[in-house]
C-alpha cells in the first residue's frame, strides 16, 4: 500500500503522509505518492482545496529519509525529486499545510510551498540541512515569506523554531491545540471552497505576482488575470444573489 493517502471530505482533499514509524520521512515511495496525490487533486473537479498533513502527532514530515539517501549515495537531488508546489508541479487551486508535529528539511519545504499553514501548538519548523551537510536551494523564497534576517537565522543555524515564533514571523497563519488541528484545517479549507471558484484561482495567482514582478508589472498582470473573472457568469451571480437575499450558486464560468 502507498504510504500516502488521498481522502475527499466536503470538497476538501486531504493528502496524508502515512509513515509515522519513520516520522513521515520522505522515502522514494512517499515522494512518489505525493506526486500522484497532487496530480489527482489537480484532476479532481470535486476537490476545491488541498490539505497536506502527516499521520500521528510527532511529525508532519521529518525531511529526507537519511538512511535511504546514504544507501543511494545521493548527491544533487534531481529536479523532480520531491513535489515543490508551484515550482516543479503547477497547482492552481489553494493548498494548506496542517502541520501536526516537526517539519524539518523537506518537511519544511512542503509546508513552505503550501499557500496557507495551520500548525499544532507543539509543531516545530527547521531548515536543518546545515547540520547534516546537505543543501536547501528550495528555501530561496523564504526571505519573501519572512523578514530577511529571520530567514538568515533559520538557514544559518538550522535550529528549530516553535509554531508560535513561526506565526509571529508570518510563516504560519494559525496555531491551535493538536486535538483541533484537523478540524481547523477543514474549516479553513471549506471557507475557501465556498467562494467563487474563478475568483479563488485568480486571487491565488495575484498573491504571488509580487514575488516575481516589479510593482507596475504586477498590476498589469493582475488586470489580465482578473478580466475573465469580471466577464464570467459568476461575476453576475454574486450581486444577483445578494439582491435576491440567497446563497450564490457558483458555476465556475
Amino acid at each position: 500500500m502507498s504510504p500516502v493517502r488521498y481522502e475527499l471530505t466536503n470538497g476538501v482533499a486531504w493528502l496524508i503522509i502515512d509513515r509515522p514509524e519513520a516520522r513521515n520521512a520522505l522515502s522514494e515511495s512517499v515522494r512518489k505518492g505525493l506526486f500522484e496525490g497532487v496530480r489527482r487533486f489537480n484532476a479532481d473537479d470535486a476537490a476545491k482545496v488541498l490539505v497536506l498533513t502527516g499521520t500521528g502527532e510527532k511529525a508532519f514530515c521529518a525531511g529526507g529519509d537519511l538512511k535511504e539517501m546514504n544507501e543511494n549515495a545521493l548527491t544533487v537531488p534531481p529536479p523532480d525529486f520531491l513535489p515543490q508546489l508551484g515550482r516543479n508541479i503547477d497547482v492552481p487551486k489553494p493548498t494548506i499545510a496542517a502541520v501536526n508535529g516537526i517539519a524539518y528539511g523537506g518537511g519544511f519545504l512542503l509546508a513552505q510551498q503550501c499557500d496557507l499553514v495551520v500548525a499544532a501548538e507543539h509543531a516545530r519548523f527547521a531548515v536543518s540541512e546545515v547540520k547534516i551537510g546537505r543543501g536547501s536551494p528550495w528555501a530561496a523564497p523564504l526571505s519573501w515569506l519572512v523578514p530577511p534576517r529571520i530567514a538568515m537565522e533559520i538557514l544559518l543555524t538550522g535550529d528549530p523554531i516553535s509554531a508560535g515564533r513561526a506565526q509571529q514571523y508570518g510563516l504560519v497563519n494559525d496555531v491551535v491545540p493538536a486535538a483541533g488541528l484537523a478540524e481547523r484545517a477543514q474549516q479553513l479549507a471549506e471557507r475557501i471552497a465556498a467562494n467563487a471558484p474563478l475568483s479563488v484561482l485568480a486571487a491565488k495567482r495575484t498573491a504571488y505576482l509580487s514575488a516575481s514582478h516589479d510593482r507596475a508589472e504586477a498590476y498589469d498582470r493582475a488586470e489580465e488575470i482578473w478580466e475573465p473573472v469580471y466577464r464570467s457568469a459568476d461575476a453576475q451571480e454574486g450581486p444577483l444573489s445578494f439582491r435576491e437575499k440567497r446563497a450564490p450558486v457558483w458555476q465556475g464560468r
